[in-house]
């Protein structure tokens, strides 16, 4: 069974029920179609309800009436989520004009929906840049206990079967935080760990990246990547986690030994968490084109509950791909 497939059949297991904000947007809507004829996931559509149903009889879509559809706009519950909203923002000036006009935001309703535990889970982006749909999540969702820092991370198939578990790692962070501190690199350290196990389904073993192994080199940069480990063995005492490790002694069996005589993750890791955002973000790019490697994400992790972007010019495979993913985490 491919990782995909994978991804999809522990999602049916889930359960879970994701709102799609988008509800009226034609790849947003195929992909719902699939969604719910193979039960990847059950669906909040937030829209009007008409659009959405004549859309699906124009398209040939058989399964969308399997969802629950909310317009935002004629919602019988808006003053509820207004409240909710205002009571949630009210320390930063917001007002019950303002939070009724955003209770109708589909991207915040989406949201709210999350924080009154009626969905589970949110993808968009398919029509909304990434700050429109993540400052709701921030607002509204914000971070997990203990976790200050939203994170991006990749999953990675390799053609190589050699590298990882069989072809399959996690990088991160390459997409969210530009420079971490040693405590924000820790907490990334500890959510990617999550992400591997529950939306890949790898026993997690990371290493924490630099450009020295075990002391090699001696500059600020190590520095940080050093204290991250140990704080994240701290945070999480039964993680295999080991750093500072170069690029090659993580992956490499040979060059692990050699480098890191003794370590239980040289040469062994199957995630790699790279000390800025820069970093991560060109190392990604670098083996998807270079390896011709499949990179499934970006995967956002840290938040409270999962909310998902989408590029926007995601395909609706890639729609259905990250649903199934956001089930999975939210069954963490």
């Amino acid at each position: 069974m491919d990782l995909i497939t994978n991804i999809k059949a522990m999602a049916k297991q889930a359960d879970k029920c994701i709102v799609l904000p988008e509800g009226m947007e034609e790849r947003t809507l195929k992909a719902a179609d699939i969604i719910l004829s193979e039960k990847i996931a059950r669906l909040i559509l937030l829209g009007n309800k008409e659009l959405i149903l004549n859309k699906a009889k124009e398209w040939n879509l058989n399964y969308i009436h399997k969802a629950q559809i909310i317009d935002p706009e004629n919602n019988p519950k808006i003053a509820y989520y207004a409240n909710m909203l205002y009571e949630i923002r009210k320390h930063k000036g917001m007002d019950m004009d303002k939070a009724t006009r955003l209770a109708k935001d589909p991207l915040y309703l989406g949201t709210l929906l999350i924080k009154n535990k009626e969905a589970d889970g949110e993808v968009a982006g398919a029509m909304n840049a990434t700050g429109d749909v993540l400052r709701p999540a921030f607002q509204i969702v914000k971070t997990l206990a203990g976790v200050s820092v939203v994170s991006g991370a990749f999953i990675m198939i390799m053609k190589d079967k050699q590298w990882g578990d069989n072809g399959i790692m996690v990088f991160a962070d390459c997409a969210a935080h530009p420079n971490p501190n040693a405590q924000e690199l820790a907490e990334i350290a500890v959510v990617t760990a999550k992400t591997a196990k529950s939306v890949a389904g790898l026993d997690p073993r990371v290493a924490m990246l630099s450009f020295s192994t075990k002391g090699s080199a001696k500059h600020e940069m190590v520095d940080k990547v050093v204290e991250a480990t140990a704080l994240a063995k701290q945070i999480a005492p039964d993680l295999a986690i080991d750093g500072e490790l170069q690029a090659d002694a993580a992956i490499v069996p040979k060059v692990g030994a050699n480098k890191a005589p003794g370590s239980l993750i040289a040469g062994k890791a199957n995630v790699l968490v790279f000390p800025t955002l820069e970093v991560g973000n060109i190392a990604y790019k670098l083996v998807q084109r270079l390896a011709g490697a499949e990179a499934v994400g970006p995967v956002m992790q840290g938040m409270a509950a999962p909310i998902n972007d989408l590029s926007r010019g995601c395909s609706v495979e890639d729609i259905v791909n990250v649903v199934a993913i956001t089930a999975n985490q939210a069954n963490i």
